[in-house]
């Protein structure tokens, strides 16, 4: 009777351990990847984007400071890539209104960079949405003086496929 026993307590160990790593490795929104957003108070478009990036199954932590001047420095984003908000996701700084998708595949590729940004407020960027013609805009990969495009966009689609429309 000593052996059942004891080999029924090592099967429910092993299902209770076995169930514990599968429940780990797909857990679904509880392992969101998480992005700290510091905005101002005040910005009605800033928290139309952390409501995007919610929309997109991001985990958002906002952090409301008059100055965001600390932070951008902090993060290491250029005076000239200045935007409303300034976010930090996984050791990246994410400056303005960068579309989620472009998130998703910086974290996805790994670039060796200090983040993204939307300079200015571009219309039709996500969280500056408008019934009106949207600019064309870019997202800029950058780290310290060095600058690149990562992606163009008219509005809320790609700039190529805009043209195409």
């Amino acid at each position: 009777m000593s052996k059942w026993i004891l080999g029924s307590l090592g099967a429910a160990v092993f299902a209770l351990v076995a169930g514990f790593v599968f429940m780990v490795g797909t857990a679904g929104p509880a392992n969101a990847q998480a992005i700290t957003v510091y905005k101002t108070p005040w910005c009605g478009c800033c928290t139309a984007w952390v409501k995007h990036l919610q929309r997109d199954g991001l985990d958002v932590r906002v952090i409301e400071r008059e100055d965001l001047t600390p932070v951008r420095a902090s993060l290491g984003v250029p005076d000239q890539l200045a935007s409303c908000h300034t976010a930090e996701i996984d050791g990246y700084a994410i400056e303005g209104h960068v579309p989620a998708a472009d998130i998703r595949r910086l974290l996805k590729e790994r670039p060796a960079a200090a983040g993204l940004s939307v300079p200015g407020m571009p219309m039709g960027s996500p969280g500056m949405e408008t019934p009106n013609s949207p600019d064309a805009y870019d997202v800029i990969l950058f780290d310290g003086e060095a600058q690149s495009v990562f992606a163009s966009y008219v509005g809320r689609f790609p700039a190529e496929q805009a043209a195409d429309q």
